[in-house]
């Protein structure tokens, strides 16, 4: 199943969480907190303007991207988590 986002939302996979913390320390499955980082899947078709026309998105296809802990919805598609916000629940893109 394929799953297109619609206006201004966009279609997010969430990173998988560190098993590791930075000093070296392995984590158990109850201890992880989710990542808040994912990597844009789809786009829809941008914002609607009053003119009629449509806003460009800021972000594209591939990009990996730092959002807020409650950003969008979660969703479950074939087994598979996504996450699906808007723009704005977007805080930066991380090279």
């Amino acid at each position: 199943m394929k799953v297109i986002p619609l206006n201004d939302k966009i279609l997010v996979k969430r990173l998988e969480a560190e098993d590791k913390t930075a000093g070296g320390i392995l984590l158990p499955d109850t201890a992880k907190e989710k990542p808040r980082q994912g990597k844009i899947l789809s786009l829809g078709d941008g914002k609607l303007l009053d003119s009629g026309k449509r806003a460009a998105f800021q972000v594209k296809e591939g990009d990996r991207v730092l959002f807020s802990s409650y950003a969008g919805n979660e969703v479950q598609v074939d087994g598979d988590e996504y996450l699906i916000m808007s723009e704005d629940d977007i805080l930066a893109v991380i090279d």
